[in-house]
């Protein structure tokens, strides 16, 4: 996947772009989280790469995986932050932890921008206390892009926030257009609102007032969108509370696993079925690269004054890389949304 800022050289321009990447979050940290930085410094020009964890453990594992440290760094770390943990430890006892310590760097200008697979739940907390919300937002989105019928759209919120109020999911509609704009070259996004009809009247009181705010808002906004939609690419950002958007993110990830696995039984059965996949192995391969997590990275989370990568808990090298990728061209973004967002309030004043 390529990001319209994507190239060798960095978006922000001028010095290097330096990326904090928590080395211990996720399933297979700290070797894969390795080889992803490895494989962004080899791919992208004036960026470094900040590892933050057991530095001794760092160093025996990129010497077995015979990994340069040219452009790459460690800042040591104590422990990490689990799953289970209390994501306000963060602030307080786990602040030292690799997750942490990461944030500690974006927070004091050492670094400008943070990737994890870690806790989503203590990542949303670091980055709301520790990095800080930009002016004006109310509440930070998790924002995954999403694989649809003819490209990628964008869901807003993903889970960061179980209650939300109209005026924050104009907030989200706001920030999730400019990055489709740019970082992903889309022109003039189309702004739906996840509802259960697209009737103007359809929906609880949230959904009501939210119309409303999102009409009154600068964006390119098309009116209630229903969940088949997206994924139809009718949207280009689908704007919800967080607790709808993240069953609706979970129920996409099991339909897509469901075709998965009935494709490969189906293509399994018999000596005809398997000649037929021979006959389509191509589209197969296309369509399992579209819906590969892998090839987006991460989700951002916008609202925050740097910017914020959740790479999935799962991660390998690859993901990891393009996570990177992802944190690098997202720096050329976080000016354009504050504006977006102070254009927001005037026009609500």
């Amino acid at each position: 996947m390529k990001y319209v800022n994507d190239s060798k050289d960095n978006a922000a321009g001028g010095s290097p772009v330096r990326v904090a990447l928590d080395a211990f979050g996720g399933d297979h940290a700290p070797d894969k989280v390795i080889l992803g930085a490895a494989a962004a410094v080899a791919e992208i020009n004036d960026m470094e790469i900040i590892l933050t964890g057991d530095e001794k453990t760092i160093k025996s594992r990129m010497e077995a995986l015979g990994v340069s440290d040219k452009n790459i760094t460690i800042v040591n770390a104590d422990g990490v932050i689990e799953i289970e943990d209390d994501p306000m430890l963060i602030r307080t006892v786990k602040k030292e932890s690799s997750m942490g310590k990461a944030f500690g760097l974006v927070a004091s200008g050492r670094a400008d921008a943070f990737v994890s697979a870690g806790s989503t739940a203590a990542m949303v907390v670091g980055a709301t206390t520790l990095v800080g919300r930009m002016k004006g937002v109310k509440r930070p989105a998790l924002a995954p892009l999403m694989p649809g019928i003819s490209g990628y759209y964008m869901l807003l919120d993903g889970g960061a926030n179980m209650e939300c109020r109209a005026e924050m999911l104009a907030q989200f509609g706001v920030m999730g257009s400019i990055f489709m704009q740019k970082i992903m070259g889309v022109e003039n996004p189309r702004v739906g609102l996840l509802n259960v009809g697209s009737e103007r009247e359809k929906g609880r009181e949230l959904e009501q007032k939210a119309y409303e705010a999102l009409k009154n808002s600068p964006v390119n906004f098309i009116g209630n969108i229903e969940g088949r939609d997206p994924t139809m690419n009718l949207c280009d950002v689908a704007v919800t509370d967080g607790f709808t958007g993240n069953i609706y993110l979970k129920a996409i990830e099991g339909m897509g696993a469901f075709m998965k696995a009935s494709l490969r039984g189906i293509f399994t059965a018999s000596a005809g079925s398997k000649v037929g996949y021979l006959l389509s192995k191509k589209g197969v391969k296309a369509l399992s690269k579209k819906t590969d997590y892998r090839e987006v990275g991460g989700s951002p989370l916008l609202g925050i004054k740097k910017p914020v990568i959740k790479a999935h808990g799962s991660s390998d090298e690859r993901a990891f890389k393009n996570a990177i990728h992802q944190a690098v061209n997202f720096c050329g973004a976080i000016g354009e949304i504050e504006a977006g967002i102070a254009a927001l309030k005037e026009e609500n004043q």
